[in-house]
Formats: C-alpha cells, structure tokens, sequence
C-alpha cells in the first residue's frame, strides 16, 4: 500500500496516445527501424510503416526524440490537449517543421545559424548546390551565403564582408586547418560527401573562437552510425568517391571516406581538340582520403577522432613561337605544383552532471607545397622606327632569357584546446577556456628574372635629348626561413537566457598573444584583448502570420596573426613589441522573422574598423644586397554594409533562399607606393584610401530547388555581382631601358593609375542542376544521379576588363580582356548510390 502511494507522483495524472510517424522529409518515405525516445527515456522502434504508438502525459508539455542513420535528430514538443497523430519529417543534416508539431530548436538549415553571428547550411540544401561541377566543394555552397563577396568558379578564397580572401580561417570538427585548399586555393578541401554542415560566422561570435579578423568557417564530418553498416558510392565528372562507416556495438561508428580524381581522360580527349590544353603535361589530380570516428563510453563520456590526408598537383609545359610583327621569339614556359597535407585531431567531452560540461581536443597538421616555374626565351625584338632614329641603335636586340622562382613552403602545427562550461542555474551559463597552437613556418624561395626599375635623372639619346628611362637587371633573390610561433589563447564568458526566452544576451573576454621565434631572434607581442558582446530580444512569438520575431547586437574586437609575417627574417629589424596583430572592431544589427508557410527572413547591418594591418613594401635592386623588405603596422580599413537573406525551408513542391549583400570596404597603407616595379603593400595603390582588388558592391544569388515528382528535382542557381576595380589605363607608349652592358632596349608601357571609379563588368553566373532519386520501399537504398552546366550565360556574355599587351611590341592581344570568368558553360554530371 505504502510502495503504492510513492509511486503514485511518478506516474501522470492524466494520459493519452499518440501515433508518432518518421519519415524522409525530402521523399515522404516512411523510415522503417527510425529510434524514438520518449518523454520518459524509453526507447521504440518504428514498425514498416515508420510508426510507434507511445503514451504521454496530458497535464505538461513533453519532449519526444526522433533518430535515424544518416540522419539529423529530430525532436519535438508534444502540449497538453493536442492531437493524437504526430509526423516528423527528418532529412539529411536537418530537421523539418511539420504542421503538425512544434520544433523545439531552430528551423531546418539553420539550426546553427544565430542573428548577428553566423549563418549556415546542411542536408539537402549543402549537397544540392555543392555537388555540382568539374570538382564539387562545400565553398560552392558557403559563396551562395549572404555576407560572401563573389570571386568567380575556381576560387575558394572568397571576400567576406569586404575583409582580404586570407583573412578567412577554416576549423574541422574544432581544428584549425592552417591551408584547407587545392591547387593553391581554387577549390578546397571540403568535399561535401564528407560534411555534414557547414556554418559560417562573420558577425559578433563568440570568444570560443579568434584567430581571425573576417570570418570564421567551422565544417562538420559526417558521423558514422552507432546502429548500422552504411556504404555509399559516388561518380562525378572528375571524381570517384567512397564512404564506409561500420557501428560500434550500438555506442559509437568508424567512418572511411576516400576521393580520387580521373582528368586524364578529359584532358586526352581535349588535346585533340584545342591546342591550348595540348601544354597540361600532368593533368591536374587530388587525392584525398578521412577517418572519422565516434564513441559513447557512457551517456556522459563522449570520444571522437578526425584524420584527413590529401594532395594534388598539376603540370604545364607551354611552348610558342611568337612571330608577330617586329617579334620574333622561341618560348618555352614549365609550371609544376605539388601539395601534400595531412592532420589529425581528436576530442574527449565528460559531463559529470547535468550542469557542467568539459571538453580536452588534440591535433597536429602538416602541409608541403612545391613550386616550379621556368622561362626560357631566344630571339630578337626590331626597334620601330621613331626609337632607333633617336637613339641611333640596330636595327633589332636579341632576347636570350633563362628566368625562375622556385619556392617549397612547409608548415606544421600543433594544437591543444581545453574548455569548460557550467550551467549557474536561473538562465546563466559559464564557460572558460584555453589553447595552445605550435607552428613551424619553413619557406625557401629562389628567384631568378629580369626585371626593371625608374632610374633617377636623364638618359641622352643621340640628340642628346633627355628621356625618363629605366634599368634593367636580372635580380637573384633567395629566401630559406625558419620560423616558430607559439600562440596562445584564452577566453571567459557568461551566457544568459530568460525563462521565456525573450532576452538572451553573451558576455565575453578573449586574449590572444603571439611569441614568435626565429631562426636566430625572438620576438615578443603584446596580447591581443579582445571584449565581446551580444544581446537577442523576442520581440514577438504566434503573433498572426508571424511565427517569430526576433533583434540581435552585438560588437567586439577581433584579432589575427598576418599571414606575411610567417617568412620573417633577422634583417627585416623587427624588435620585441613592434610586431602587432591584425585588428578589427566589428559592430552589428540584426532582424530575424520567422513567417507562416515556412517562411524566414534576416536582415543585418554592420561596420568594421580594422586597424594594426601588416603589410610590406619590397625594395629591389641590381644588388642583392640591398634588397629588402620592409613590414608596416599601420594598415586601415573602414567595412560598412548590410546583408539580407530570404529563405523557404523543405517543402514538398519547392524551396531555397535569396541572398544579397551591399559591402562597402575602403583600406588604407600609409607608407606604400604607388608603383608596380617596387610592391608597395597588398594592392600596390600608394598611400592613400583605395577599394582593394577583390572589392564588389552587390553581391546577390538566388538559389531555388523545384520537385515536380517526389523523386525528381530541378535546382537553379542565378547570381549577379557588380564589377571588381580594374586600373583606369592610357596609351601605350615605347621606353628605353638601360642594360649592364650600356646598350638601350626598347620596351612598351602603358599608362595605368589607380581609380576609384574604373571597374571591370558585371557578372552573371547562371546554373541549372536535375537530378533523379531511387529508392526501395524500406528506404535503406538510396541513389541519386545528376546533370548540371555551369555558367549557361557565357556564350552570350563574359564581363570585360582591361586588355593584355605585349610588352615587347606594344600590340594590344585580341581577346585578353575577359575578367577572369569561366569563357564556356561547364557541364557535369554525378551518381551517387548508398545502403
């Protein structure tokens, strides 16, 4: 009797079924065997028909989760009173909101987004627009984000928000990745059947993470399932892609990922065709291969390992015989590119409570480029008439040049991070932190070309009339250094979250200092501090046809490590306390509003003030001697702008998003110069205020995903960028040039100058994807197969830049003035099979 009464509490009042249903969101298929848990830990399995009838109390809301290989978890909120049938719609890497439910995290494709710090993408929409393509790549899916200045197809080093494409750091499941490109940054190192999803931060985010001044990407693998053996099989245009995982006694998965890439062919077959494919002597190749692993020692006790081992390369060997006009030269140009990186990392999470949670992550990474490049000329030049009646020479100079730059660059590192987060009770949060990265910085460069520079005062012709002339001379340049950075972190913070969620508000301080170590000098920093704040309000919630409305600020200092500053040497004179971090003081506003109809739209607005800037000036000289590069710490630069970002989540007949942004970024390097010959900062614009190369107003992409069948699916991507600065030039013009032996040569110039005004064309990028699914009743085998072409407009448009010339004839080169875009639509195509 007495047992009876105490149990009495634990049972509830009142009590009622319910049908709980699971199924792909995507395909409506039901997912026989899906896990659910209910609201009081009891787990249930889902018959054929993808259901479970479970009973739950009806005097309080309670939470049922919902899980299935391959898939995110999905969890929703059941109230007193509701229905008594429940569907949850799970896909790939998101969750999606049914009618039927509340979820209780954010919406689909967004649940790692936050107003005012970051946006993300996963699940359909990632593997959608980034498996497209002669080489598929999650930056393909982070350029069509708000916030992220367009840069062409083969760059995966974009701008964002008006910050410099390297200032853009790269974290795998917590690893700082220190190069995460191919073929020196055209494509990455994200294959999309390797990443779950992908989250971009360019806002206020938090102090867990630094290290940069623009944005932070952080890239989620793909989790091997505790429960089943899964394989997939994937062939595309230029690549054969495998997974496999195999569970760990229902506790955890291994998961092996491998990638190869087959351009021979292609490039075989395009060397019947076009002559200029006929001087890829090494078709370009990657070769990449990922472990992931995962397991649960207990609920409390979480281990995860990550490695990842890759490389590519490419070889050129281009040879011409230039006889055009007074030209008559034999060339011969060799290119070769090899990169080999690999690293690891591995992390350990221990909750020994509810409220408190530690975290212990380990890595090391190691990276090799090598680069080769040869140019051989032999011939002769005729002087034009004018110059040889001036200055009385033959009738023509010979052309016998033998120049390189061979240059191999090794970095490693290695890293460890410890955080801690505790749960204060009353909506407050805690979390405190630390990490240590040792980097090795070896770079050798050896350079060898002919180049020129003004020389001061008159050359006499043979009228003794004086000229503005230059020198030339072959300039020897060798650089072997040997570097070390010891970087360390630290950060502390309160989060706090009102009951009602109406109010949430981060405040945080992170400190980041930097002691470099040289091969024969040191050089200590002052640290970094760098404050942070973020306040979100609810300003409403189920208000008519607003689901949620929702205002973010926040504003905080950022700093990062100059990647210049890695080849220091001894003689550049840099003392303890001079070298400084990039700095940037970022501030922004936000709105975010959750529609009816699945509906979301964000708009943010922000302004950057960057100070501390490294960059250099480069001296050159027939002596080698005096060579030499001088660093600066004065850089600026003032970023303003806004994005907005309308999104439709997962629905049965379409969706996609909208994305625009207006970037507004000035810079500038007091001490540099304003001449192409002396490198005079990151631009070379001279010392006043000036757009930097990469810099677009407007950025807009609309990405859209049609489904006419429940299998088929039409996906359409159509994007538009205002121009990129371009040189406002003049007339090209004949100079003479001073050799060691007292001889003057003819060269060609023209006149060029910075403006603010002259940009290139527009682009207007265009592509279409269709792709077809298949699947079994029980949903466990899934294929997919796609046609795509890229870029369909450029038969009917290519924006214009400035015209290449020769410069040893002065010949403008017909069809040179194409603003580095793709000249032809690319088509490609994929399969994909997995059980």
């Amino acid at each position: 009797m007495l047992a009876g009464l105490l149990l009495i509490p634990l049972a509830p009042l009142r009590a009622r079924d319910v049908l709980i249903s699971v199924q792909d969101g995507e395909l409506g298929l039901a997912l026989e065997g899906a896990l659910v848990q209910s609201w009081d830990g009891s787990q249930h399995e889902c018959g054929e028909d993808g259901s479970v009838r479970l009973e739950v109390p009806d005097d309080r809301q309670v939470v049922i989760r919902a899980a299935y290989p391959g898939y995110e978890n999905g969890r929703l909120l059941v109230a007193p009173g509701g229905g008594e049938s429940f569907t949850i719609s799970l896909r790939q890497g998101g969750v999606m909101e049914s009618r039927e439910l509340v979820i209780e995290e954010r919406r689909p494709g967004a649940n790692e987004a936050q107003s005012g710090r970051s946006v993300a993408i996963s699940g359909g929409d990632l593997s959608r627009s980034a498996e497209i393509g002669i080489v598929e790549d999650v930056m393909t899916s982070i350029k069509l984000l708000p916030g992220v200045g367009y840069g062409g197809a083969f760059n995966a080093m974009p701008s964002i928000r008006g910050g410099f494409p390297g200032d853009l750091r790269a974290v795998l499941d917590g690893f700082y990745v220190e190069e995460p490109y191919y073929w020196g940054g055209s494509v990455s190192i994200f294959d999309p059947k390797m990443v779950q999803s992908a989250r971009l931060s360019h806002g206020v985010f938090s102090t867990r993470h630094g290290n940069t001044i623009s944005g932070l990407l952080e890239v989620s693998s793909r989790r091997p399932s505790p429960t089943e053996a899964e394989l997939e099989l994937g062939v595309s245009t230029s690549a054969t892609n495998f997974s496999l995982s195999q569970p760990l006694g229902g506790k955890g998965g291994v998961m092996l990922m491998g990638k190869i890439t087959y351009w021979d062919p292609f490039v075989w077959a395009a060397k019947q065709y076009f002559e200029d494919v006929r001087m890829v002597k090494t078709a370009p190749y990657i070769r990449s291969g990922a472990l992931s692993a995962h397991y649960a020692f207990s609920p409390d006790l979480h281990w995860t390992f990550n490695a990842f081992l890759g490389g590519d390369g490419v070889g050129v060997l281009f040879e011409d015989e230039e006889r055009e006009g007074p030209l008559d030269n034999d060339m011969e140009f060799r290119f070769a590119w090899e990169n080999r990186q690999g690293f690891f990392s591995t992390a350990l999470s221990y909750a020994p409570d509810s409220d408190t949670l530690l975290k212990a992550a380990l890595g090391a990474g190691v990276l090799r480029e090598v680069l080769r490049q040869n140019l051989r000329q032999a011939g002769s030049v005729r002087y034009s008439d004018a110059f040889r009646a001036a200055w009385g020479t033959p009738a023509s100079y010979p052309i016998d040049l033998d120049e390189h730059n061979h240059e191999a660059a090794t970095f490693t590192n290695y890293q460890g991070r410890l955080d801690f987060d505790r749960a204060l009770g009353e909506g407050f949060v805690a979390a405190l932190g630390a990490q240590e990265i040792y980097s090795l910085w070896r770079l050798q460069d050896d350079i060898y070309m002919f180049t020129e520079r003004p020389a001061p005062g008159k050359l006499l012709d043979a009228s003794s009339v004086g000229h503005d002339y230059y020198e030339g001379f072959f300039m020897d340049y060798d650089l072997d250094s040997t570097n070390k950075g010891l970087g360390s972190s630290a950060y502390a913070l309160v989060e706090y979250t009102s009951e009602n969620k109406k109010f949430g508000a981060e405040l945080g301080l992170r400190a980041d200092h930097l002691y470099f170590i040289g091969r024969d000098f040191t050089i200590q920093t002052m640290p970094a501090f760098n404050p942070r704040l973020n306040l979100d309000f609810g300003v409403l919630e189920n208000e008519g046809a607003v689901d949620a409305l929702g205002l973010s600020l926040g504003t905080g200092l950022f700093s990062s490590l100059n990647s210049t500053l890695r080849f220091l040497e001894a003689r550049n004179g840099i003392g303890d306390y001079q070298l400084k971090q990039d700095r940037a003081w970022t501030s922004v506003a936000g709105t975010k509003i959750d529609l009816a109809g699945s509906f979301s739209l964000s708009v943010e607005s922000y302004f950057k003030y960057i100070f501390d800037r490294a960059y250099q000036s480069v001296l050159i000289d027939k002596d080698p001697s005096k060579q030499a590069i001088d660093f600066h710490f004065d850089g600026k630069g003032i970023v303003w702008g806004f994005d907005l970002m309308l999104q439709k989540f997962t629905s049965r007949w379409w969706d996609g998003w909208l994305s625009y942004s207006f970037t507004h970024a000035r810079y500038k390097d007091p001490k540099a110069v304003d001449d192409p010959i002396a490198v005079g900062g990151n631009e070379s614009v001279g010392p006043g205020w000036y757009y930097p190369s990469f810099h677009r107003f407007h950025t807009l992409n609309l990405a859209l995903a049609f489904k006419p069948l429940t299998n088929f699916t039409i996906a359409a991507r159509l994007g538009f960028a205002s121009g990129a600065p371009k040189r406002e030039v003049g007339e090209i013009s004949s100079y003479p040039v001073l050799l060691g032996d007292g001889s003057v040569i003819e060269k060609w110039q023209r006149a060029e100058q910075y403006s603010d005004t002259s940009r290139t064309g527009f682009s207007l990028p265009f592509d279409l994807k269709f792709s077809l699914m298949g699947f079994d009743k029980k949903g466990k085998t899934k294929s997919e197969i796609y046609f795509a072409i890229e870029n369909i407009l450029a038969l009917l448009y290519t924006p214009k830049s400035n015209k290449q010339f020769n410069h040893y004839t002065g010949k403008e080169e017909e069809g040179s003035d194409e603003a580095y875009e793709l000249p032809i639509p690319m088509p490609s195509f994929g399969f994909k099979w997995s059980y």
